[in-house]
């Protein structure tokens, strides 16, 4: 496969970008790559500079769920367009956007839009501190909230195997506020409450992660989650930037009969524009400025844009069965990758439309099983995958997903082309 032009892209991109990226899993140095630079993505079909076609499994790490360029999101983004990139002052598509996110997520009584991930997760973290009075906030091995300082601890995604504070420069006070515990363990949660539970403002949890690769919650672990937040006076985050809108049309909450305080979305919201959200009780949404203490502010938060495409595409979630029709496709898909990877030392990770394949045969229910697996085998696996044009997520510590676009004559492909390079 020929990638000259993508090669000449990334030495230019060197001289002016740090690494050349402006995100780090996209350099590809975990799994020994060049960089891709994508010209044209459509369907589930990524097209290189050099004329490559890639089908995509990473679909911009969860965003595409429609696939790319589905024409009623583009038809909505054209409209939007033709009246205006940017206002910085409102427009009705963010009160018909909150409306449409309210409903589906009735645990957010009241929301707010904001520009990514990391910014909902900030905001809601600022906001349960404001509520409660307190400073500690609690998170997971292996989840990643977003690049927010007080939150890189023991993070997952592109921070895995940073030590400390998962970062230089953020100062040791800034984290000695935020205290990381095992995922999926009863035991070491309910000690820290028991010895500091009247310090926590916040427990924030990935329902199901997917940056230390997909990792389901065991039975009854969220609602324990909620139990300990409740006697203790905490409030419960749910980061659902990726799982939510993913996994249901209300998110991994609605799937374990568990209620947030507070939930953030992302991904998925936006319709393939940058935009995120943070939600939930409106006694605790109330302290946000104007009406409260808590400041929260964004020039481009809202934008009209972006509002668009994510209304759009929560309209084209609404068709009967919707959910129904791509969690058959995923099963059939599972069970073909489940045969093919039997006895070959891989595990096979699910939640809804989201996987994960890990090169080790040890069950993986947290991050340090996480980390025991084959990280060079799983580069290997990447470089064969990409050859064969398929694009998978290019880390060992993240989700893949499937789309409603993906046909099942490209999932036979994807489980054929495992089969070849594992």
């Amino acid at each position: 496969m020929i990638r000259t032009a993508s090669e000449r892209a990334y030495k230019e991109a060197l001289k002016f970008i740090p690494g050349g990226v402006d995100s780090p899993v996209r350099a590809l140095r975990a799994v020994g790559e060049t960089p891709l630079f994508i010209r044209r993505a459509y369907g589930v079909t990524l097209t290189d500079l050099d004329d490559n076609e890639f089908t995509d499994y990473c679909l911009s790490w969860g965003v595409f769920i429609l696939g790319h360029g589905q024409r009623h999101v583009r038809r909505a983004v054209r409209r939007a367009v033709e009246a205006g990139t940017s206002y910085g002052i409102s427009c009705e598509g963010e009160t018909a956007l909150a409306e449409a996110v309210c409903r589906r997520f009735p645990s957010m009584e009241r929301v707010r839009f904001v520009n990514s991930g990391t910014e909902a997760v900030m905001s809601a973290v600022r906001l349960a501190r404001g509520f409660t009075g307190r400073d500690l906030a609690v998170k997971f091995d292996g989840c990643y909230h977003g690049h927010v300082d007080h939150l890189l601890v023991a993070a997952g995604s592109g921070a895995v195997g940073l030590p400390g504070a998962s970062s230089a420069g953020v100062p040791a006070d800034f984290v000695k506020h935020t205290v990381s515990v095992p995922f999926n363990d009863p035991a070491a949660v309910q000690q820290l409450f028991e010895q500091r539970g009247s310090e926590i403002a916040a427990l924030v949890v990935e329902p199901v992660p997917a940056n230390m690769g997909v990792v389901p919650p065991a039975e009854g672990f969220l609602k324990l989650l909620r139990d300990l937040t409740v006697v203790h006076g905490a409030l419960l985050i749910f980061d659902e930037v990726i799982s939510g809108l993913r996994l249901s049309d209300g998110g991994a909450q609605k799937l374990s009969n568990v209620t947030p305080d507070l939930t953030t979305l992302g991904k998925i919201v936006g319709g393939g524009f940058p935009a995120a959200a943070f939600g939930g009780r409106a006694d605790v949404m109330s302290l946000l400025a104007p009406d409260g203490p808590v400041y929260q502010a964004g020039t481009l938060s809202g934008n009209p844009v972006a509002m668009a495409a994510g209304l759009a595409t929560l309209r084209q979630l609404e068709r009967p069965g919707f959910y129904e029709r791509l969690q058959r496709k995923c099963e059939n898909f599972y069970a073909d990758l489940r045969s093919v990877i039997a006895g070959r030392g891989l595990t096979l990770n699910t939640a809804g439309s989201m996987f994960t394949l890990f090169f080790g045969d040890a069950p993986v229910a947290s991050f340090t099983d996480a980390k025991r697996c084959d990280t060079k085998r799983f580069a290997s696996y990447f470089r064969g995958m990409l050859s064969d044009g398929i694009y998978v997520s290019p880390s060992q510590f993240e989700a893949s997903f499937v789309s409603e676009a993906h046909t099942p004559g490209q999932l036979a492909t994807f489980v054929e082309a495992v089969a070849k390079n594992i």
